[in-house]
């Protein structure tokens, strides 16, 4: 049933006082049970099991056009159309067979094969990076440290020119935006449309413009590949090459930032931790693990009823959207014993990737980025600090990071 108290609880995450941590109004929410939000037509997901059902459900969608209301990621009452549903979607927002015709595509030259062969390159950027500051003392680990790496190794696996970076790297700080509030509640977390429209527009010229290089001289990289990708006489049409070419800048570059940083803040809080992994770097990936489940980068997931269903006992109607609480989710105690407690050693079933036919095309990436980077910062980084903590919170609600985190230290080592 409606829970006004529930409800008064989703608004105020929306408030910037609980961004250093929204957990134990996430942990209030998960206690009581989905509930809907007044007379909306949004049912809000709570618990570990409940996400799990909508995640695998058949009859929940991707396709914003279903919708009832005009949808930026955190509804509540009136959402304001974003840039996002001004161009052509990328497969993030298509169900099948679309979704499976282009993912299968875009598969075809974004394997686990070719992501490995990665890891020396991406271990050269962070060298190189922690070389930058060896003899300044201090360093920010979120502007200095985890924001260019990956921008750097999505800009080199798509063939974007060095001198390039830094404009993508706007455009995708912008348009992250669009995966966010744009509710009235939240005036201040709201970009200008303006803004989001011109970064949007100014980044597809963008990739046209690149696009016609590459068809006139194909090279090694992953736009060459998936301009070549074909399935069975099908191809990726120019309209979806675009918009896909823009889906890995933000939604790969944006998230994977606020991993390494939200990894590297749950480390510096624990100096045990640093050092086992100092010690002994396959920690690494249980490391970021958990951290992909104690501080998620992704907090919200939504979804679209496409037809009729029921979630937690609460009806859900055609139209109806879903949104599911993983920040909650993960810290349930019926799946994750002592939730709040980080733990890289556990057995960790986090959602933070999704499941089913909407996996995470980056996650392999992700994962590596993430890895690599947390093993050079503990192997080189001597007595690392935080100067301020909580550190800076950025605006966003659904993706979580921090937007600045001052670090000193006595040293780096050479690599």
């Amino acid at each position: 049933m409606t829970s006004e108290q529930s409800t008064a609880d989703y608004i105020r995450l929306l408030d910037p006082a609980v961004r250093p941590d929204p957990y134990p109004l996430f942990a209030r929410l998960r206690e009581r049970g989905p509930f809907r939000i007044g007379t909306a037509p949004v049912v809000v997901v709570t618990g570990h099991a409940d996400c799990t059902a909508v995640l695998r459900d058949p009859r929940v969608s991707v396709d914003r056009s279903l919708a009832k209301l005009q949808l930026g990621f955190m509804p509540i009452y009136d959402a304001t159309k974003t840039t996002a549903e001004q161009v052509k979607p990328s497969f993030l927002f298509l169900d099948p067979p679309d979704h499976t015709r282009l993912r299968r595509l875009v598969s075809k030259a974004f394997t686990p094969r070719v992501v490995q062969r990665l890891e020396p390159r991406i271990t050269e950027i962070v060298d190189d990076i922690l070389d930058k500051y060896s003899a300044a003392g201090t360093f920010d680990a979120v502007t200095d440290f985890a924001y260019p790496l990956p921008v750097t190794v999505i800009c080199e696996l798509l063939g974007v020119p060095l001198e390039d970076e830094a404009q993508l790297s706007h455009w995708s700080s912008l348009l992250s935006r669009t995966l966010d509030p744009t509710s009235r509640q939240a005036p201040e977390s709201r970009a200008d449309p303006a803004e989001l429209e011109r970064a949007g527009t100014e980044l597809s010229v963008y990739f046209e413009r690149l696009t016609e290089r590459r068809r006139a001289d194909p090279g090694p990289d992953l736009l060459s590949q998936l301009i070549a990708a074909e399935d069975a006489g099908d191809m990726l049409t120019h309209d979806e090459l675009i918009s896909t070419c823009a889906l890995l800048l933000v939604a790969g570059h944006e998230t994977t930032v606020n991993l390494i940083a939200n990894a590297t803040l749950a480390l510096l809080r624990r100096p045990a931790e640093l050092a086992a992994l100092r010690a002994n770097p396959e920690r690494a990936q249980g490391v970021v693990e958990e951290t992909l489940r104690f501080d998620s980068p992704v907090q919200l997931m939504p979804r679209i009823a496409a037809d009729d269903l029921t979630v937690g006992g609460i009806s859900v109607d055609r139209g109806d959207l879903v949104v599911m609480l993983i920040a909650a989710a993960h810290r349930d105690p019926a799946v994750f014993p002592d939730p709040d407690r980080f733990d890289p050693a556990r057995d960790n079933r986090h959602l933070a990737f999704g499941l089913g036919a909407h996996f995470c095309l980056g996650a392999p990436l992700a994962r590596l980025e993430a890895r690599v980077a947390l093993t050079r910062f503990a192997q080189r980084v001597e007595v690392p600090r935080l100067t301020t903590d909580p550190p800076v919170y950025r605006e966003h609600v659904n993706l979580r990071g921090p937007a600045h985190m001052p670090v000193e230290f006595a040293a780096v080592l050479p690599r």
